[in-house]
């Protein structure tokens, strides 16, 4: 048995990786994360965000362990310290025709296309590298390791839950405003009684199943 210790590990830094690449001559790290890949309605999301080196960035955190209002907070504060910020949405349609794989991906990509700095380095949340022609390093679990992912994590998180809220205003029944589309007790029991709506995922089981036969 090891010594006690007299005080707790230190935090992680969390912009560590973001400034070994800057020192490598990589200027533009980007984080890159999505939201909405286990929903079975509404589209998947994702964010690229260039973080300011000039900034105490450890305030972004994995969007999972902070509630709604904290992230809408969090999401303010990058647009108001000149975070650069970009967002990729795919489509219920376009995930029945790709697979949610292949559109979570094409979510990423479109989301670093989009940014007005084009990245020189792209952190990746998960193990899948983006189809895009960018030095890019994969990070499992990538929101703990890194504030851009993670505040990727955050912009994605506030803009998908922005879009349930709306569809929530016109198909009710389904409560995507508590549930976001994901397959809770009461989603799937709504979808039994219902049926699908437009922006539920036909190829999603718990879906497929009740779309009525032609």
């Amino acid at each position: 048995m090891g010594p006690e210790k007299l005080w707790p590990d230190p935090e992680p830094d969390t912009f560590f990786l973001e400034r070994c690449l800057k020192q490598k001559g990589y200027n533009w790290v980007a984080g890159l994360d999505e939201v909405g890949r286990g929903p079975l309605a509404g589209p998947v999301v994702a964010a690229c965000v260039i973080l300011q080196d000039n900034f105490d960035n450890s305030c972004f955190v994995d969007s999972k362990t902070i509630n709604a209002e904290k992230r809408t907070q969090l999401y303010r504060k990058l647009k108001q310290n000149g975070a650069h910020i970009s967002v990729g949405i795919v489509s219920e349609k376009e995930i029945d025709r790709l697979n949610i794989l292949q559109a979570s991906l094409l979510a990423m990509k479109n989301a670093v296309l989009s940014m007005s700095v084009q990245p020189d380095f792209l952190l990746v949340d998960g193990n899948q590298t983006v189809p895009i022609t960018i030095p890019q390093q994969t990070l499992v679990k990538g929101e703990s390791k890194s504030a851009s992912i993670a505040a990727a994590s955050i912009v994605a998180k506030v803009v998908r839950d922005e879009m349930m809220d709306k569809f929530h205003l016109k198909y009710p029944e389904y409560n995507f405003q508590q549930n976001r589309g994901y397959p809770t007790k009461e989603h799937r029991q709504a979808i039994k009684t219902y049926g699908p709506c437009v922006i539920h995922r036909q190829s999603f089981r718990c879906v497929k199943e009740f779309i009525p036969k032609s």
